[in-house]
């Protein structure tokens, strides 16, 4: 694979190149398939939806969850739940992380 700024070779499906740290784009076909928007696994308040709406696109979820938050209290309540919901229960769940799942459980509890 080449970087699209630099014109070095890079390893294949690297997110930046090491030479330059430009963010290589999403064209490339990954090897997990096609990048799907799903419920969070593990960056999840209620439901999921708004960590796998940030791991999506990039973004902060605790930025998108008060911006969220936000446009429904602006919204009169009703559209914002509703619509959290209709996500809830269409999105699929995604997964798991494997490292970070077994990084928190190999964690001790605080005393």
């Amino acid at each position: 694979m080449t970087c699209s700024t630099c014109r070095r070779e890079i390893a294949q499906y690297s997110n930046y190149c090491y030479f330059c740290g430009a963010r290589q784009t999403d064209s490339v076909v990954r090897p997990d398939g096609p990048k799907r928007l799903t419920r969070s696994s593990t960056d999840k308040k209620i439901a999921g939806v708004c960590g796998g709406i940030a791991e999506y696109f990039h973004a902060d979820p605790g930025v998108l969850r008060i911006l969220v938050a936000l446009l429904t209290i602006a919204t009169g309540c009703i559209f914002g739940i509703i619509a959290y919901i209709v996500a809830w229960v269409v999105l699929p769940l995604g997964r798991a992380d494997v490292t970070a799942v077994s990084q928190a459980a190999s964690v001790p509890p605080a005393p």
